[in-house]
């Protein structure tokens, strides 16, 4: 009886310890949501030149096309989502969006919290001024008290908040990375720092922005962007892998990002 008992002990504890490993495993159910409704909602937000809407109103970009190439290739249909960018993760963990795919830079934070595809473009941020006041912007001591922007959630926020080139300025949030232009173009900024993307893109002779200028006292190291997606998502994130790897050995990708003017930040494979 004794050890009748003893072996009913252990195979309890067996059963216990494999309900214990089960629960604790991470599990994937997002090709199993995505694959049977036969699309994948990608956040975005309004950013040239990678997710925009053109004169008929339909979205197009870098970005936008990218997607859909890919889309194609794993079979599933997109469905673009506009997302506020400091809500970004918050939108995923829900499964209001199913990735986001919208110019996002790779960080050991969000290596921590999110699954990521390849990375597949450079990008670095700038710093960018009224062209009046460039020369007034060298070093961290002359931004002492001044205002700088950045879009809430964004990579040039953290930089903004890290970098000890800001130790001494004022940071304020703002919506979108425009809006920083804006607020800089205003002079209700001092400065503002964004995506390098946005700079070229937005900046330049015969623009809204032909009065502001990326210094060239500031430089940051360069980035990455990858498409992220909820954390144990390894089945979506091999398709995606796939179908890049794919889009690269055919050439499609890089034709995509020259139409755009992006072809040399584009990661060769």
């Amino acid at each position: 009886m004794k050890n009748l008992k003893k072996v009913l002990a252990i195979l309890l504890l067996c059963a216990m310890s494999a309900m214990f490993l089960v629960s604790c495993s991470p599990t994937n159910k997002d090709w199993e949501d995505i694959g049977p409704k036969g699309k994948i909602i990608i956040g975005i937000t309004d950013f040239v030149p990678m997710n925009y809407k053109d004169n008929a109103g339909n979205w197009t970009g870098f970005e936008t096309e990218f997607a859909e190439a890919v889309c194609k290739i794993i079979g599933v249909t997109p469905q673009f989502q506009v997302i506020k960018w400091s809500a970004k993760e918050t939108e995923l963990k829900a499964k209001n969006i199913d990735c986001i795919w919208n110019g996002m830079t790779v960080t050991s934070e969000r290596k921590d919290n999110m699954d990521y595809s390849q990375s597949y473009m450079i990008n670095q941020q700038v710093l960018v001024t009224l062209a009046e006041n460039e020369e007034k912007y060298k070093t961290a001591d002359d931004l002492n008290g001044a205002s700088v922007v950045a879009e809430s959630g964004s990579t040039g926020e953290e930089t903004a908040q890290d970098d000890a080139f800001f130790a001494g300025a004022n940071l304020t949030p703002v919506d979108s990375q425009i809006k920083a232009l804006l607020e800089v173009k205003a002079g209700t900024a001092d400065v503002a720092v964004v995506d390098y993307l946005i700079a070229a893109n937005a900046m330049g002779t015969g623009t809204d922005y032909e009065n502001l200028v990326i210094s060239q006292y500031k430089t940051f190291e360069d980035e990455e962007y990858a498409v992220f997606f909820r954390k144990n998502s390894p089945d979506t994130v091999k398709k995606v892998n796939d179908a890049i790897n794919q889009m690269i050995e055919s050439g499609e990708l890089y034709e995509i990002a020259t139409k755009y003017g992006l072809y040399e930040l584009i990661i060769k494979g």
